[in-house]
C-alpha cells in the first residue's frame, strides 16, 4: 500500500498555514509553537531546525517525543475521531491538527495543553 501523501509532505510547507490559521483568529505564532512543542517534545531550536531542513511529517514525528498526555486529545478532525485513527503516524498528524483547531477557536492554552 502506498504511503499517504501527507507523510512525505514537509512540515515546513504546512507550518505557515498553521501560523496563518492561528493569527487570523487573534492567536500568536508563539502560542502555536508552544502547542507543537507540547505535543512533540521539541524546543524552539529543534522545531526551527525541522522547518529549515524541510523534514517530512514521517520523520518529524519519528524523531519526536510525543507527550504522554496525548491520549487526552479527543474529538473530531477532518471527519474522523482522533482517538479512533488506527495509523499511528496519521493519528499524530491529526492530533496536531486538532490542537491547531482548538487554538484557532480560542480555547485557553491551559485546556489545549492538557497537563
Amino acid at each position: 500500500m502506498a504511503k499517504h501523501r501527507i507523510f512525505t509532505t514537509s512540515f515546513a510547507s504546512v507550518y505557515p498555514h498553521y501560523v496563518v490559521k492561528a493569527e487570523k483568529k487573534g492567536r500568536t505564532k508563539e502560542e502555536l509553537d508552544t502547542i507543537i512543542e507540547w505535543l512533540t517534545g521539541y524546543d524552539r531550536k529543534m522545531l526551527q531546525q525541522h522547518i529549515d531542513q524541510k523534514t517530512d511529517f514521517e520523520n518529524f514525528f519519528d524523531q519526536a517525543r510525543i507527550n504522554p498526555n496525548v491520549s487526552k486529545i479527543t474529538g473530531v478532525i477532518c471527519g474522523y475521531r482522533v482517538e479512533e485513527i488506527e495509523d499511528p503516524l496519521m493519528q499524530k498528524i491529526r492530533y496536531l491538527d486538532k490542537l491547531v483547531d482548538e487554538l484557532a477557536k480560542g480555547k485557553a492554552m491551559e485546556k489545549i495543553l492538557r497537563d
